[in-house]
C-alpha cells in the first residue's frame, strides 16, 4: 500500500541525499505484461526509499526519453527490443519533505514481451502485481510516495482506447478491463481512506449508499467503455462478463449477490477477467499453431496470429502489407527476427498474384469481430485475400479468441483518417475503410481457445454472450 498519495514521488540513485540538489528529474517506467506492473523493492543499496517497492527508475540525466529506457536495461536486464513504450505520460512535480527534496517525475508506460528479468543491485526483490495493490489498503507492501499519481499519468482511460489505431481488439478489450480494474481498485482505497463521511460510517445505511454509489460509478465507467469500441465484440462481451459476473447475473461459482455488489467484487471480477482474457488468446494462438505448417499468407498484424506463427513451424510466411498504416511490415520484421524461416512483404493488392504464383497451403488471419452467422470483420484487404485465396483453393482460418464472437449481426465499421490516403489539394472523396467483412462462406475453421470451431458453430457461442449484457437489466436491483 502506498505511503503517502500525495506528498512525494519515486526517485532512485545511490547517492546520498545530502550532495543531492533540491530539485532533480527522475524518470519511473513501468512494465506492463498480461495487465500487471513489474514492482521491484528497492534495496540498502540505494539511498532514498529503501525497502520501498516501486518501478523501474533513475535521475534524468539529460534527456528523459533516453535515460529511462538506460534505467530499464541496468535495472531489469530488458533490451530495447524487448520493450514497446506505450506511452509517457505528463511529468509529476512533487515535493519530499522529509528530504527537503523536489522531484520532477518524467512516467512511462512500456509494454514488454516476457517476465525474464535480471534485477540489479538496486533491487532484491520483485513482482508482477496489478497495478492496484499501489493503493490496495490490505497490502502491506510499502511503495514509494506518490507512485499511484505517477502510474495515473500513463494508464489506460477510455479516450486511449478510443484514440488506438494500432492495437488489435483483443489487446484493447484488456485495456478496457484495466480501466475499469484500475478504477473500482482506487474506490476501494478510498473506503479506507474514509475521505467522505458517509464512507467512514458503519452503520448498514451509510454502507449500502457507499455500495450503490460505486456501482453506479463503475457502471457508467462501464458503458462509456462499451461506447468507445463499437465494432469491437470482444471488448464488449468482456465488459459485460466482468460486470455480469460482479452483479451475479451470470452461472459462476461466486457469492456475490445484488445487495453486495460494489467496488470490491468490481476489482476481483476485472482481475479475473484480465487473467481469463491473456489465456484465452494464448490458448487461441495454440490452437491455431496446427494450421502453420508450410506457407502460411497473413496480413495486418493480429497479435494472435503471430503468437500462433510462433508456437508453430511455417516454412516461409507471405505478409501483406496492410496499406494505409502498413501494419503488416512491422509484423513481418517482428517475425523476421523470430522465426527461422524466409518472411516475404508484398503490397496488398498482390495477394491474388502470391496465391496464384506461389504454393501457400493456408491463410492466417485474425478478427476483431465475428458476426453471429460466421462472417469475419477484420482489418480491410482480409474480405479480398479470402476470396482470391478460396480461387487458388487456399482454406482460410480465422484465429480469435471466441469472446470476438458479436451478439449483432450489424456490425459498426469504422474509417481511418481521409489524409492516410490523399492529402493533396483536389476535391477528392475518399474512402479509408478499417474494417471489411469477410462471409462466412470463405472462412474453413475458426481456432479459439474452445478448439477449432466451424463457422456454424458461432450462432450458439453468441446466444451465450446475449444473456451476459444483461447486467444492464439488473441495474436497478444491484443499485436498490
Amino acid at each position: 500500500m502506498e505511503s503517502d498519495m500525495n506528498d512525494a514521488s519515486d526517485a532512485t540513485d545511490d547517492t546520498d541525499p545530502a550532495t543531492e540538489p533540491t530539485q532533480a528529474d527522475v524518470v519511473t517506467a513501468f512494465l506492463r505484461n498480461r495487465g500487471e506492473i513489474l514492482c521491484l523493492r528497492r534495496s540498502d543499496a540505494v539511498g532514498t526509499y529503501s525497502g520501498q517497492w516501486g518501478g523501474v527508475s533513475g535521475f534524468a540525466e539529460g534527456d528523459p526519453d533516453s535515460q529511462v529506457r538506460t534505467e530499464i536495461r541496468e535495472e531489469t536486464g530488458l533490451g530495447d527490443d524487448d520493450c514497446e513504450l506505450v506511452r509517457a505520460g505528463r511529468p509529476v512535480t512533487v515535493t519530499d519533505p522529509d528530504l527537503d527534496r523536489e522531484w520532477t517525475v518524467h512516467p512511462y508506460l512500456f509494454d514488454v514481451d516476457h517476465r525474464e528479468i535480471d534485477p540489479s543491485e538496486e533491487h532484491d526483490e520483485f513482482r508482477w502485481l496489478p497495478p492496484t495493490v499501489i493503493v490496495d489498503p490490505a497490502d502491506d507492501r510499502e511503495t514509494v510516495p506518490a507512485l499511484w499519481t505517477a502510474y495515473e499519468r500513463v494508464a489506460p482511460t477510455v479516450r486511449s482506447i478510443a484514440a488506438d489505431d494500432e492495437h488489435g481488439a483483443a489487446a484493447l478489450s484488456i485495456r478496457a478491463l484495466e480501466v475499469l480494474r484500475d478504477r473500482a481498485g482506487l474506490l476501494v482505497a478510498e473506503r479506507d481512506d474514509g475521505g467522505d463521511e458517509s464512507y467512514a460510517a458503519d452503520s448498514d445505511e451509510a454502507g449500502a449508499v457507499r455500495t450503490e454509489d460505486e456501482w453506479d460509478e463503475l457502471a457508467a465507467l462501464a458503458g462509456r467503455l462499451l461506447e468507445a469500441r463499437p465494432s469491437m465484440a470482444v471488448l464488449r462481451n468482456r465488459v459485460n462478463r466482468v460486470m455480469a459476473d460482479a452483479s451475479g447475473t451470470t452461472g459462476t461459482d461466486s457469492d456475490t449477490t445484488a445487495a453486495s455488489v460494489g467496488a470490491p467484487a468490481v476489482l476481483a471480477a476485472a482481475v479475473a477477467g484480465i487473467d481469463r482474457a491473456t489465456a484465452a488468446d494464448e490458448e487461441a494462438a495454440a490452437a491455431a499453431s496446427k494450421f502453420t505448417e508450410g506457407t502460411v499468407m497473413t496480413l495486418s498484424r493480429s497479435g494472435t496470429v503471430l503468437d500462433a506463427l510462433r508456437k508453430g513451424s511455417p516454412s516461409r510466411v507471405f505478409v501483406a502489407e496492410s496499406r494505409p498504416a502498413r501494419e503488416g511490415i512491422d509484423a513481418a520484421e517482428r517475425l523476421a527476427a523470430e522465426l527461422d524461416c524466409p518472411i516475404a512483404v508484398h503490397t496488398d493488392a498482390a495477394v491474388a498474384h502470391v496465391l496464384a504464383t506461389e504454393a501457400v497451403d493456408r491463410v492466417l488471419v485474425g478478427a476483431d469481430t465475428i458476426r453471429p452467422d460466421g462472417a469475419a470483420v477484420n482489418k480491410t484487404g482480409t474480405r479480398t485475400l479470402a476470396i482470391a485465396a478460396a480461387r487458388a483453393d487456399v482454406p482460410v482460418t480465422v484465429v480469435a479468441a471466441a469472446d470476438k464472437v458479436s451478439t449483432r449481426e450489424d456490425v459498426n465499421l469504422e474509417s481511418g483518417s481521409r489524409n492516410a490516403v490523399y492529402d493533396g489539394d483536389c476535391d477528392l472523396d475518399v474512402l479509408n475503410p478499417t474494417f471489411d467483412v469477410t462471409p462466412a462462406e470463405f472462412v474453413a475453421a475458426f481456432a479459439t481457445e474452445r478448439g477449432v470451431l466451424d463457422p456454424g458453430d458461432i450462432e450458439a457461442v453468441a446466444d451465450e454472450f446475449t444473456e451476459l449484457a444483461g447486467w444492464r437489466e439488473h441495474e436497478s436491483s444491484v443499485s436498490g
